[in-house]
């Protein structure tokens, strides 16, 4: 298992416990998209993702630390849901989706 992997299963875990459960890995085992517009990647040894105009980064041998800013800033996105969100999230599981979620 490569160093970035075991990386990023490692933040998903803290994130998890932190109520932040729906992040997923992209598939190039270094990326994991937590939310829209926030997407963490690990890479030289940093966690990095960025927080509007600003370029974010943490040490990657603390996973915890990161989680509990990846988290306060998936809180903050969630209160600002942008508005084709909802109209894209009622046509990709809503009855475009034959009811199924």
């Amino acid at each position: 298992m490569s160093e970035s992997r075991v990386a990023v299963e490692k933040l998903r875990a803290e994130l998890a416990a932190l109520g932040v459960a729906d992040a997923y890995e992209i598939g190039d085992e270094a990326t994991l998209s937590v939310w829209i517009g926030l997407v963490v990647t690990f890479r030289d040894g940093f966690y990095r993702w960025r927080e509007g105009a600003v370029k974010c980064r943490h040490l990657g041998t603390d996973p915890a630390g990161c989680a509990v800013r990846v988290a306060r800033r998936h809180a903050e996105l969630k209160v600002d849901v942008p508005p084709w969100w909802e109209e894209l999230d009622r046509v990709l599981r809503g009855g475009a989706a034959g009811g199924y979620p």
